[in-house]
């Protein structure tokens, strides 16, 4: 499992030119899964999201995670973190988990983070448009 956790001020998706989801500060991630993904993957990436320490302190130093800070996740499901393009220019999506236990395991982690966080989604599998503002630029990636 793949989480690229970016810092925002604001994010949305959009799909077929509707407004599926927006936030303000807080934080954008990615997901992706792979092979051998289960439960205890996603609660320990789950935790790992909301206790990241990427937010600024008093000092502005990165010393807060969105759980200190405030705010909201919104979680993007993206199975293109697998792409893998050693064997040429056209990258090859093999090792990214097929769609039906993907989404599962997305719907999973995503009430996993609900549990301490807001959490709004994109629309699995869908062409969606994300928007980040990113702050920073701060991104961190997170795997295991």
């Amino acid at each position: 499992m793949r989480v690229l956790v970016q810092r925002s001020e604001k994010a949305s998706v959009i799909v077929n030119n509707e407004l599926v989801a927006q936030i303000a500060e807080g934080l954008v991630i990615l997901v992706g899964f792979t092979e051998g993904d289960n439960l205890e993957t996603i609660k320990y990436l789950a935790n790992k999201v909301v206790n990241l320490r990427i937010f600024p302190d008093e000092k502005e130093v990165m010393n807060k995670s969105i759980l200190d800070y405030g705010g909201e996740i919104l979680s993007v499901s993206q199975f293109t973190l697998y792409a893998d393009t050693k064997k040429g220019n056209r990258p090859s999506y093999i090792k990214a988990l097929k769609s039906k236990k993907a989404k599962y395991l997305y719907d999973e982690f995503n009430k996993e983070l609900a549990k301490k966080i807001s959490v709004k989604t994109g629309l699995f599998g869908a062409d969606m448009k994300v928007n980040i503002s990113n702050i920073g630029p701060t991104t961190i990636l997170l795997e295991r």
